[in-house]
């Protein structure tokens, strides 16, 4: 891997959102409009606070943490079909760019878009809803830590699939991840669940995260090991993932797909 090669596609997608107003709503505007309405909907409940459980006040915190997964995932996947849209996939794999770079690219350009967002979302909070996210303590980090590698598994995931499957999987990059959402149990405790369904959401790292924050907020005890399931389940799904990156990738060389992806 050459670092120069990854400086230079990360700069090449930072250009894209210099004079895009539809990129940048993509960064600021949605993900402030669902904490607006979010934020509607907890100050609603909260009317009903003597009736219904105080997990309502763990709304916006939930929906702060999802969307950084959320925007982690978007980082790579989008990033890869902005390379589709403008016909520029080919040029690249042309190139000396290898598979493994692209990735480590794609994966920085997240970090950049979840950054960006978590700003907007944690002012906005704290300044319309006087809502803190910070009273998480500093299991914030790991929690935020682990969010973003569980999107980079997901965008990795769907990049495989849209690389494999061309144009007709495109809409994968904005359903995926909402097909993990029921057992990540972002606003829900896990025993909500059948318990068919939560054996399946244990193997989840972000059912891990948000049960953890929810023993945070609770003052029920460390989420130590919540994170560590996390981690463990991460670092395993992530290099299961970027390995099959790697064996799609050389699949659609062998075969050709990758010149006609878009066409």
């Amino acid at each position: 891997m050459k670092l120069h090669r990854i400086a230079a596609l990360i700069t090449r997608h930072l250009y894209l959102y210099k004079r895009s107003l539809p990129r940048v709503m993509e960064i600021f505007y949605w993900p402030f409009l669902d904490l607006v309405i979010w934020g509607f909907i907890m100050i609603y409940l909260m009317k009903f606070k003597g009736e219904l459980s105080g997990a309502v006040t763990f709304f916006l915190g939930a929906l702060i943490l999802w969307d950084i997964l959320f925007r982690a995932q978007q980082g790579i996947t989008i990033s890869f079909l902005e390379e589709i849209w403008s016909r520029n996939l080919m040029n690249l794999f042309a190139s000396p760019l290898k598979p493994s770079e692209f990735l480590a690219a794609t994966m920085a350009i997240s970090i950049f878009k979840v950054a960006a967002v978590s700003i907007i979302l944690v002012v906005a909070a704290l300044t319309f809803f006087s809502y803190n996210v910070f009273i998480i303590g500093l299991w914030l980090l790991p929690f935020v830590l682990n969010l973003i590698v569980a999107g980079w598994v997901i965008g990795v995931m769907t990049t495989s699939l849209i690389m494999r499957f061309g144009q007709e999987a495109e809409v994968l990059a904005w359903g995926m991840v909402f097909l993990f959402q029921p057992i990540s149990c972002v606003f829900y405790p896990i025993e909500v669940l059948p318990q068919w369904l939560q054996t399946i959401a244990w193997y989840n790292p972000a059912a891990h995260i948000f049960e953890g924050m929810r023993m945070v907020l609770n003052e029920s005890g460390r989420p130590l090991l919540h994170l560590a399931w996390a981690t463990a389940l991460n670092v395993v799904y992530l290099t299961l993932m970027i390995g099959w990156f790697h064996y799609m990738f050389s699949v659609c060389k062998e075969r050709g797909l990758l010149v006609r992806i878009g066409e």
